[in-house]
């Protein structure tokens, strides 16, 4: 596929902007979902440019630890192994805007004391990378650890600015579980589908897409029952002017989760560079609900 023949849509997957997108989307929501009056613009900036270089960086070390013709390297590779200069060179750029935003602009001591669970993970998920020779298998404890970083991380710029509340708060809320189970889903369904489509035995595709279409039903549920415990009458007449609404942060895991449920069930129609796409756009979906709601 040549650079002029690219489709429009896919510009974001190989600039590795689709989940620095992602995360500045669900800051903004964990910010609204936990009345965050003020974030500052580096908080996202900040965010979306440490998620673009963990990204770059993964699909750099991808390249080097899969031989080259790895049907499992994708577009998004050969594109970043095209650019390498480019994106090296952003690399330092972003890694030194990232450093200018904490010190100089953002709450520096929170931020310290809440990384290092992210930075664990983070570690954990390349080291993981680079320990594990590629085997073509679903890999669900890398798939694991990455989302539960990027949920980390996404909450973690938001949580710092409410008040009177440490980390573990953070990571017992039903907003970062919720989130947390949503990310490691939506990372999986893609490698299920690489999966299914690796494979000519039925009872391979049937499993795969089992796979998914549990957890996924099991996390609208719990999504609903959130919803239900942040306003117990949201089923009955309603709440007084100062009962605190359902919060549509669970109504926006609800939507991405019924989004990705809908491409689980028709991805046979759509190629797998649109499939990876489409499960991004799953969850920017639900970002106009903070803006009605």
């Amino acid at each position: 596929m040549s650079e002029r023949r690219t489709p429009w849509w896919l510009w974001p997957n190989l600039l590795s902007l689709d989940a620095p997108l992602v995360a500045v989307a669900w800051l903004y929501m964990f910010a609204r979902a936990w009345q965050v009056n003020y974030l500052e613009w580096q908080a996202y900036l900040a965010l979306g440019l440490g998620v673009w270089v963990i990204y770059v960086c993964d699909r750099m070390l991808d390249l080097r630890v899969r031989d080259p013709g790895d049907p499992l390297l994708a577009e998004r590779h050969e594109f970043h192994a095209r650019h390498r200069v480019f994106f090296l060179a952003g690399v330092v750029v972003a890694v030194a805007a990232v450093l200018w935003f904490v010190f100089k602009a953002l709450p520096v001591e929170l931020l310290i004391s809440y990384s290092g669970p992210a930075v664990g993970l983070v570690v954990a998920f390349f080291l993981f990378v680079i320990g594990t020779r590629p085997t073509g298998e679903v890999p669900y404890l890398r798939n694991a650890i990455a989302g539960l970083a990027f949920a980390y991380g996404t909450a973690m710029m938001a949580h710092t600015r409410v008040p009177s509340q440490g980390m573990m708060s953070m990571v017992l809320s039903r907003e970062m579980i919720g989130f947390a189970i949503l990310c490691v889903l939506n990372i999986t369904a893609i490698h299920l589908w690489e999966h299914s489509r690796r494979s000519d035995d039925p009872e391979v595709k049937a499993a795969d897409e089992m796979s998914l279409t549990l957890p996924l039903t099991l996390l609208a549920g719990s999504a609903l029952l959130f919803a239900y415990f942040d306003n117990p009458d949201m089923f009955g007449r309603g709440v007084d002017g100062e009962s605190l609404p359902a919060r549509p942060f669970f109504y926006a895991i609800l939507i991405s989760t019924a989004l990705l449920q809908i491409l689980n069930r028709t991805r046979h129609r759509f190629s797998l560079d649109l499939l990876r796409v489409l499960a991004d756009a799953a969850l920017l979906a639900p970002l106009p609900l903070f803006f009605l709601l």
